[in-house]
């Protein structure tokens, strides 16, 4: 793996803002062309094989807690802990996931599971691709996320309720419509019948007990890029409850388990010593070098890493609440003061391709990079 400096495109902008990536340079500067990241096919190899050894892994934890009752520990309300069951006993949809992936020293260490409402899927599977056939398109990158998310929406298509498949977000976030929009493309690329609709315009029916969309017609079948815990905060998540619809969530709750750092404990208790976990505990169990995360956390917030018992870095932020988990530090790699993350993506049930995005920190935060990436053959 290294880290290649390069000449941007001269119309690099337009380029990109052909494609609908509208947030390349929104607050900060985000997309990265003047480098890029070249890995072997070899390691690209071990990171797909990593991939989807830690989605095994993750689907026997979500059995395992269910099995144990440990929904506590992941501070899930009573009222929702049925749900989640019910959703994995009826095999409910899961379309996508990220897995945050070190790589260095010839090791691969999963920092975190970002499995609810990962963002930056349209930077990997669309613009860095248009990226690699602009400036050598004999090369190679680790990307069929495109054809593998049509593919998994056509596979998903019996799931699925009779009728339309809403697709949600926050009307604010240009960064949340794209990747919907995006997602959204594919699944009519697939044959399924689409709708958008911002959060904020999903209505209810008090009479019927069900979700309407603006036009008054029952929503049966839902992607929101929302996080579960925000939705279980209000009104809204409990009308989730009442619905005698039982619309399919997508991400379905039991992914709830998943996007919670608490799995990492969970993993690391039923695969001590695994070549891809770290060790994690919901104590600093008497380690010297510690990540403590909390429970929920976005964007890097209220991270604080700890060397040799004293605070190495910290961020600011107001998750916590929940409580905290303690990870083994095991410190990005350092390419010219650039501090990479590889974001391995997970398409229903195999590993598709990765996306970078790089900090001048050992926290990776919202002012972080997105970098593209080439297989150097």
């Amino acid at each position: 793996m290294l880290r290649i400096p390069t000449q941007p495109r001269t119309n690099w902008q337009q380029a990109v803002e052909a494609l609908g990536f509208g947030y390349h340079s929104s607050e900060a500067a985000y997309w990265n062309e003047a480098a890029y990241y070249q890995f072997t096919l070899a390691e690209i190899e071990n990171i797909e094989t990593a991939t989807n050894n830690l989605w095994q892994m993750c689907l026997q934890a979500v059995q395992h807690i269910i099995d144990n009752n440990l929904f506590s520990t992941f501070k899930i309300p009573q009222p929702y802990q049925q749900a989640i069951i019910n959703s994995w006993d009826n095999d409910a949809p899961s379309i996508y996931g990220r897995y945050d992936l070190v790589y260095k020293n010839e090791q691969i260490k999963m920092l975190e599971f970002n499995a609810d409402t990962p963002t930056s899927l349209f930077e990997a599977a669309i613009v860095q691709w248009h990226w690699l056939q602009s400036i050598d398109s004999q090369k190679d990158q680790f990307n069929s996320l495109h054809e593998k998310i049509i593919a998994y929406w056509q596979y998903l298509k019996p799931y699925l309720k009779p009728g339309t498949l809403h697709f949600s977000c926050l009307a604010e976030s240009l960064e949340d419509l794209t990747n919907v929009e995006y997602l959204r493309d594919c699944a009519i690329q697939a044959g399924i019948p689409t709708k958008l609709i911002f959060i904020h315009d999903i209505g209810w029916s008090d009479e019927q007990n069900f979700f309407v969309d603006v036009e008054g017609q029952p929503i049966a079948n839902i992607f929101k890029l929302y996080p579960w815990e925000w939705m279980m905060e209000d009104n809204f998540g409990q009308k989730i409850l009442q619905d005698v619809n039982k619309a399919f969530w997508i991400e379905p709750p039991w992914k709830m388990l998943l996007s919670n750092k608490a799995i990492l404990p969970i993993l690391w208790m039923l695969y001590p010593n695994h070549n891809n976990l770290l060790p994690a505990y919901f104590t600093d169990n008497g380690m010297k070098d510690y990540v403590k995360k909390p429970l929920l956390s976005r964007e890097g917030a209220n991270v604080q890493l700890i060397k040799h018992y004293g605070v190495l870095q910290q961020t600011e932020g107001e998750y916590g609440k929940e409580g905290y988990i303690y990870q083994q530090l095991f410190s990005l790699p350092n390419f010219d003061d650039k501090y990479p993350v590889i974001g391995s993506w997970i398409i229903g049930q195999h590993a598709a391709g990765i996306g970078i995005r790089e900090g001048s920190s050992l926290i990776t935060d919202n002012t972080s990079t997105f970098v593209p990436h080439l297989i150097q053959g």
